[in-house]
């Protein structure tokens, strides 16, 4: 089963991400910040796609992608920006980072699930 996680600080964010990953039949971690996500990076090696978002407390997503890309082991992960944060400065900052794709909220299921199916094309 394709494995994938969503990274937000919004409780009502990962309940929608999830429900609409889980329709397209993924299994769904979660993690509300960037340090919690490598936590759960750690116990689950297998994850395949990240939702993530910008701005969040302790570590926020632009942190946790720089250490994502630090780490070789990591570096087949699909990273999808899911955020507010639409400053044409912050995309590319985030494109160079190693996000696979920017996706701005609000958002819904069909665009997520386009965005989410360009990125995984080989699955």
């Amino acid at each position: 089963m394709k494995k994938a996680m969503v990274v937000d600080d919004s409780s009502a964010i990962r309940q929608i991400e999830r429900k609409y990953l889980e329709e397209m039949g993924f299994e769904v971690l979660e993690a509300e910040n960037g340090e919690e996500a490598l936590k759960v990076l750690n116990e689950h090696p297998d994850v395949q796609l990240i939702l993530l978002d910008w701005h969040m407390p302790v570590m926020n997503g632009y942190e946790f992608l720089l250490k994502l890309r630090a780490n070789p082991k990591w570096s087949d992960i699909k990273v999808m920006m899911v955020t507010t944060e639409n400053q044409q400065k912050s995309v590319i900052d985030a494109i160079l980072a190693g996000a696979n794709e920017y996706l701005m909220k609000p958002f819904d299921k069909e665009m997520l699930e386009t965005k989410i199916k360009f990125l995984l094309e080989g699955f």
